[in-house]
């Protein structure tokens, strides 16, 4: 049997109309996967973080991440491989925000409000830290970190007319971050984020780059 046709091509408009709720309902569709995965990969980030504030990250379990984000244990290898794949993850956006705290550390006004911004960060995330900056994949971090430090600072403009830019950003960086993962092995009472602020204000001012000396450059 033929299909009617209306006036002007009726059939023809019958036939768009449906493509077009087809492809409204399967962008809906996949609007809906992506949120459920969203949700999924939030849920997992907060309960790694979750668990590192209770106990260290070797005896830390994916089944024990999956009971605390309430999702089946073959959901997991759906978003990560592994839980240190999880702890990468979540370290990114960290890495991200660490760095940027890090690197206006040519502020010589009082004790710093830079180095105090970014240890009270620290602070407020100390298990997280911990096991970034102290853990099994510690030597990594400092590399990813310092990546991230580099890509950044190619942005600024230099603050030494002596010193390039990738060598003030690499002694910058190792400082802050050795200093920080010293800081993150130590008895939690021992220095508050203030202090250590203060440390890593000396530090710099003392190797003279927070200063903006004019220091000569070797002659060809």
């Amino acid at each position: 049997m033929k299909t009617p046709r209306g006036p002007k091509g009726g059939a023809e408009i019958r036939d768009t109309v449906s493509h077009s709720e087809l492809g409204e309902a399967s962008i809906s569709a996949s609007s809906m996967k992506d949120a459920r995965k969203a949700r999924t990969d939030e849920a997992l980030r907060a309960a790694m973080l979750t668990l590192l504030e209770r106990e260290p990250l070797e005896t830390i379990t994916i089944r024990k991440i999956c009971a605390q984000a309430e999702v089946h244990y073959a959901t997991f290898f759906r978003h990560h491989s592994s839980k240190e794949a999880l702890l990468d993850h979540l370290a990114k956006d960290q890495i991200n925000r660490l760095i940027k705290l890090a690197l206006p550390v040519n502020d010589a006004d009082g004790d710093g409000p830079a180095f105090q911004t970014l240890c009270h960060y620290v602070d407020q995330h100390h298990a997280l830290w911990s096991a970034l900056l102290t853990g099994g994949a510690a030597g990594a971090m400092r590399e990813e970190l310092l990546n991230h430090a580099l890509m950044l600072a190619a942005e600024r403009s230099p603050e030494h007319p002596w010193l390039p830019v990738e060598l003030a950003t690499t002694c910058n960086v190792t400082l802050i971050v050795e200093t920080l993962a010293w800081w993150l092995k130590q008895p939690r009472e021992a220095y508050a984020p203030d202090t250590i602020a203060r440390m890593l204000h000396r530090l710099l001012d003392s190797s003279g780059l927070l200063e903006g000396s004019d220091y000569p450059r070797r002659k060809k």
